[in-house]
């Protein structure tokens, strides 16, 4: 259990500190690749973690991710909480590292690295969103990782389908897809608007992908249906 803690706690410190770190930079040097660099630096911090962790923990880094799996009995109850305290504690503690390195007025302008929904978007519609991406995101691990006949490309699919996830919703609610990447920043920066979003959202996307490859794909192939 001890070394699924300690990868899952540092993929999660290490996505929220350079996901969060690469939002500061466009807050302050601005630009109009911000929304590219943001869904780069994101893309590609995952990928390398996922593939640093995935013989480690599975590489889950994201608590939709691992109830998802939980769901379709892919993990232990046991084992799925140590991996949820580790993934939310390494989201608090990177956040955290942002704010003690970071210049403060730059932290607060950034929500302290995390994701807020545009004021034109409903409740419902950002939950949608996330849900959808966080789906998509399930649906890739699960066609990459989890499943026995997945081409082993480490966490570079992971990685992409972040990036685009990004690159399709970001600025409609920062693209969290995983409720400890939000809880951190919040929870450092003390501003928690809409984390019934991120939370709900990406958990709802996940366990409907878990749920379609168990019961859709794997089943059915199972039964030799095609």
């Amino acid at each position: 259990m001890q070394r699924h803690f300690i990868a899952e706690f540092v993929g999660l410190f290490a996505f929220v500190f350079v996901g969060g770190g690469a939002i500061m930079m466009v807050q302050q040097t601005g630009g109009e690749s911000g929304l590219l660099t943001i869904a780069l630096a994101h893309g590609l911090i995952l990928a390398l973690m996922v593939s640093a962790t995935m013989n480690v923990s599975g590489g889950h880094l994201n608590p939709a991710v691992t109830l998802g799996l939980l769901v379709a009995r892919r993990i232990a109850p046991v084992m799925a909480g140590v991996h949820l305290v580790a993934q939310f504690t390494g989201a608090m503690l990177g956040a955290l590292a942002l704010k003690w390195t970071m210049p403060s007025a730059l932290f607060m302008a950034a929500r302290g690295g995390g994701q807020a929904v545009a004021l034109d978007v409903t409740m419902g519609q950002a939950i949608g969103l996330e849900a959808l991406a966080t789906f998509f995101l399930m649906f890739v691990i699960y066609g990459t990782a989890v499943h026995s006949e997945a081409p082993r490309l480490g966490g570079f699919a992971i990685g992409l389908t972040i990036a685009a996830d990004i690159l399709a919703i970001g600025p409609l609610t920062g693209g969290s897809m995983n409720p400890a990447r939000s809880f951190g920043p919040a929870f450092a920066s003390g501003i928690w608007e809409a984390q019934i979003v991120f939370f709900i959202g990406p958990i709802v996307g996940a366990l409907v992908a878990a749920l379609l490859w168990e019961f859709g794909i794997l089943r059915t192939k199972a039964n030799g249906s095609g």
